[in-house]
């Protein structure tokens, strides 16, 4: 039986570049770091892990992250205020979750959401 999702890793061609855009929105580090190839997040239970590809790698559109917080609200200022631009303002979906979109600068789409009480 699947019981959940242990981890994520997303492709980067900079991780210096990564590292402190996924630390300014409160991703706490635990392993790597901006020299690192391989750097390892805490996203609640699970781990974010950023892995580094040669720029002559690429990627299309594989779909959505999507990360709970405790305020999306909050998150979505806190990316304003470091020059991050979500693509959406935060809005409650008819699905029963309030949420926000972004693109981190490697293209990889991400979600924050917390359900609606």
């Amino acid at each position: 039986m699947i019981e959940g999702i242990s981890a994520i890793t997303l492709a980067t061609h900079d991780m210096a570049r990564a590292v402190r855009f996924y630390t300014s929105l409160g991703f706490e580090p635990i392993n790597g770091g901006e020299a690192a190839t391989f750097t390892s997040f805490r996203a609640g239970s699970g781990y974010l892990n950023l892995i580094a590809q040669p720029a002559e790698q690429t990627w299309q559109w594989w779909g959505r992250v999507i990360f709970y917080v405790s305020d999306v609200d909050a998150l979505h200022a806190r990316a304003i205020e470091n020059s991050i631009q979500p693509e959406t303002t935060p809005r409650d979906a008819p699905w029963g979750e309030r949420y926000f979109h972004l693109t981190d600068p490697d293209g990889h789409q991400l979600s924050f959401a917390r359900p609606l009480q």
